[in-house]
């Protein structure tokens, strides 16, 4: 089941912004044209908040995605919201990455042990590679299924982002936002699925809090679905699930920068834009990481910062999620699912084999 979506590039006004910011008269037009999208994006932030309080569970962020899919299929977003709705999916999600680098502190990481981090990063080596052999094998694209692998075996959405930067795609290109929208489409449903599932089985298979906390961590997508999975699981299963997690997102600027040099000396690079050897919102990922690692944030502009992180990625996949079109995803999209509910099989299972064996 591949979500597909509809070109949106169908005039010239929704071509995404220039790199360089307009000026004078230009900025104001660019500004309006981008004001409508931007609403729909405040709205659907709100309603997705709302939501996420009401049921205690259900996280902001695949909530957002669903609001955008329901809005988009139902026919409530006229065409004015296009090129704001873009730039939600787009500037708005890379900002947020650079907000995630000041999750991770390298004590915290470090005080899961070798054994841990060897055995965290070994499952994401082999999720990322056997994902993508998996998706050539189905008959996908080499796109899509480099960027399903990152996102099911790094951290999800933000993972998908920060490849697809690395692959320097052009804005606008149809495609690649259908594969882009495909990729962060199935790593939500599997990872919204693992919140339900995991906490369940973890008991059934007799783990500790702690193992059950490592093995959501090792293979639960997004940060946010890690969390509300190990809530489910119980309180000691949190601040490991969130530190092996951590683990995996810092995997994510290697990843990226790898895929960046590939796209530059491959073929890739004389039909899209040469990327740039880190993307720049990866190298902010990395300068809120450094940060975070170096000097003692106080919790209130933590606290501060994941709000407004959250914030970005709900506007982001909620720009992403009006991109889908159920119609085109119940004829042609089994493939993309089976690629997506393999990947997610395989790295939930390779990861409760590495918990067993690092078991303290």
């Amino acid at each position: 089941m591949s979500i597909s979506i509809r070109p949106v590039a169908d005039h010239a006004e929704d071509i995404a912004p220039p790199l360089a910011p307009p000026s004078g008269p230009a900025r104001i037009r660019r500004g309006r044209a981008l004001a409508p999208g931007l609403a729909a994006a405040a709205l659907a932030v709100a309603a997705s908040y709302a939501v996420h309080r009401a049921t205690g569970t259900l996280p902001m962020l695949t909530v957002a995605l669903m609001l955008g899919v329901l809005a988009a299929n139902l026919g409530l977003l006229p065409a004015a919201t296009r090129p704001g709705l873009r730039f939600s999916a787009t500037r708005f999600m890379r900002a947020g990455v650079v907000l995630l680098g000041l999750q991770v502190s390298f004590g915290d990481i470090l005080a899961l042990g070798a054994r841990t981090i060897v055995m965290v990063i070994a499952v994401l080596v082999v999720t990322f590679t056997g994902t993508q052999w998996l998706g050539r094998r189905l008959g996908l694209s080499d796109r899509l299924s480099l960027l399903v692998a990152a996102g099911f075996s790094i951290c999800g959405a933000s993972a998908v982002a920060a490849v697809d930067g690395a692959l320097g795609t052009r804005p606008g290109d149809p495609d690649a936002e259908r594969e882009t929208a495909t990729a962060v489409g199935l790593v939500t449903l599997c990872g919204s699925l693992a919140i339900v599932v995991m906490p369940p089985v973890a008991r059934l298979l007799g783990l500790s809090a702690y193992d059950a906390g490592r093995w959501i961590g090792a293979s639960v997508h997004d940060v946010g679905q890690v969390v509300a999975t190990a809530t489910i699981a119980g309180s000691a299963a949190l601040v490991p699930a969130v530190a092996v997690k951590l683990v995996r997102v810092v995997m994510l600027a290697p990843i990226a920068t790898g895929v960046a040099l590939r796209t530059r000396r491959g073929s890739l690079a004389a039909e899209h834009r040469r990327p740039p050897l880190l993307p720049l919102f990866v190298l902010g990922f990395l300068g809120t990481m450094a940060l975070r690692s170096a000097v003692s944030v106080p919790p209130g502009a933590l606290a501060a910062a994941n709000t407004a992180r959250d914030v970005l990625f709900a506007a982001a996949l909620f720009g992403l999620g009006s991109a889908v079109r159920l119609r085109e995803l119940l004829r042609t999209g089994h493939r993309a699912l089976v690629l997506g509910l393999t990947s997610w099989a395989l790295i939930a299972g390779i990861s409760y084999g590495g918990v067993l064996l690092t078991s303290r």
